[in-house]
């Protein structure tokens, strides 16, 4: 978390939190949705803008979490903005030499690889769990052909109560 960003949290510790404004979707992307965008509809179905602003985008990454209750959120200064998530809190990037890295950046080390009825790869990892991006399936398919990855079945549904996160905080009462 940036400095800047602890500082306002202890300056105005009593901010409500923001709910239903920031969406990320199944490829990594962040979405910012007002209230019309809201008004039409619950994430992804209305997703909003996207966010290309590429300071803003690095400040999200930087300060991107979870709370106990599986919650993810953008911690905005003193704002908790929490994230509607189209699948998963995180989107695994591959690359060709096997590293994997989140839609942030971080690298990850994969704990467990997983299927799902559409055939959607997931990957526990030291970092959580999160969803291949769908450009890095040749890679997801080599580390399973070679070995290094052996996918379980799993139903999607199943997921967000198994690895503890929430999808929608905005439909669930505020903290």
């Amino acid at each position: 978390m940036d400095d800047i960003v602890r500082q306002a949290m202890a300056k105005w510790p009593n901010v409500p939190h923001c709910y239903g404004w920031l969406g990320l979707d199944d490829r990594g992307n962040w979405y910012m949705r007002d209230d019309r965008v809201q008004a039409a509809g619950p994430f992804p179905q209305a997703k909003g803008s996207l966010l290309r602003h590429e300071k803003l985008v690095d400040f999200i990454h930087r300060n991107y979490g979870r709370d106990d209750a599986g919650r993810w959120y953008f911690q905005n200064g003193p704002q908790r903005v929490y994230v509607e998530l189209q699948a998963t809190p995180w989107i695994w990037r591959l690359a060709a030499d096997g590293s994997v890295a989140s839609h942030t950046g971080q690298a990850a080390r994969v704990r467990q690889c997983l299927v799902d009825e559409t055939g959607r790869v997931y990957l526990e990892t030291d970092l959580g769990f999160g969803l291949v991006h769908t450009q890095d399936m040749v890679q997801a398919s080599d580390a399973v052909e070679s070995g290094r990855w052996l996918p379980q079945e799993v139903r999607a549904a199943d997921l967000p109560g198994r690895f503890g996160y929430v999808t929608s905080p905005a439909a669930l009462p505020p903290a």
